[in-house]
């Protein structure tokens, strides 16, 4: 009989564990003694017939339990509480710091970068439009202080040509009566203001909206209609004031107005409220209705609009 690996115990307890790809496992394949055989044709392939057979007949005799089953029967090794739960707070703060993680990338990529530019731009321009009202209110303050000092260092006589260039021009407080007209953007545009977004931002193309042209039509009626001084809430349309649209948001000069959009003039209450009635205008008024916007008009006995806004004048001089 060829000598063979001895029998493994299927009972017995292996001495250490085996891995597949170990430098044991590549051993375990049974080695045989060969019987001599001489050279040549079938007495070598009777050989080795029989040494297949030979082999067959030992591992199922000699070794029915394959060593690597043997190994697989192991038991674990025994490991004490404190490194079992040791290893679970491991598991889990990993864990923890991977979903956090993970979170925090799909936070990332979820969000828009455009929208932390443009919250921090209308930030600034806040913050600017605020400071240029300041500045615009001290400026009428220092101006009506030039004019009390004016008045008491001038002659007494009233100089009803300044009056009314100073009237014209916008430059002056003005007080009289006249009528309101107010539009307002349509229900479905809202006014944007409640996210943190420009009063005409993101809405949209397909909803008819309050434009700047609209504006500068009713303010070409009004002066049309014999209106002697206009304000669009509550900012002074003079020589140097400009009616226009900056992105989304429409500006009286440099100021950012939203809708409802009030537009004062002073003058001939009956007047102007009937050159601005529906009666007067059916086909502007019914494009607006179209839209959802609806005019409205109302006399007032007496209003007051403010200065306008004025600058430097460096080139331009009193003809003689």
């Amino acid at each position: 009989m060829p000598a063979s690996i001895p029998p493994a115990d299927p009972e017995g307890p292996a001495d250490r564990r085996r891995a597949v790809f170990s430098r044991q496992a590549a051993g375990l394949e049974g080695r045989h003694a060969l019987e001599h055989v001489p050279d040549g044709g079938r007495g070598r392939r009777r050989a080795v017939m029989r040494d297949d057979a030979l082999r067959l007949i030992d591992d199922l005799t000699n070794r029915s339990v394959d060593p690597m089953f043997s190994d697989a029967r192991l038991a674990p090794r025994s490991r004490g509480r404190v490194e079992i739960w040791f290893s679970r707070v491991i598991v889990f703060a990993i864990c923890l710091a991977v979903g956090f993680a993970g979170s925090l990338i799909v936070r990332q990529l979820h969000s828009d970068p455009r929208k932390e530019v443009r919250d921090t731009l209308i930030s600034q321009l806040n913050a600017e439009n605020s400071r240029v009202d300041s500045l615009v209110k001290d400026t009428r303050a220092i101006r009506e202080q030039v004019d009390v000092q004016s008045n008491k260092l001038g002659s007494s006589q009233d100089d009803g040509t300044m009056d009314r260039d100073t009237i014209g021009t916008g430059l002056g407080t003005v007080t009289g009566p006249g009528i309101t007209l107010t539009l307002a953007n349509p229900i479905a545009a809202g006014d944007g203001g409640s996210d943190g977004s420009t009063p005409r931002e993101g809405q949209s193309n397909r909803i008819r909206v309050v434009t700047d042209l609209d504006l500068q039509q009713f303010v070409s009626l009004l002066w049309h209609a014999g209106a002697e001084s206009i304000a669009i809430n509550g900012y002074r349309i003079g020589v140097q004031t400009s009616v226009r649209t900056a992105g989304q948001t429409i500006l009286i000069g440099v100021n950012q107005i939203q809708s409802p959009y009030k537009i004062q003039a002073i003058g001939d209450g009956d007047a102007l409220a009937n050159a601005m009635s529906a009666k007067a205008l059916p086909a502007l008024y019914a494009s607006y209705q179209a839209s959802g916007m609806y005019p409205q008009v109302s006399k007032a006995d007496s209003m007051t609009l403010q200065p306008a806004d004025s600058g430097d004048v460096s080139f331009a001089k009193r003809s003689e």
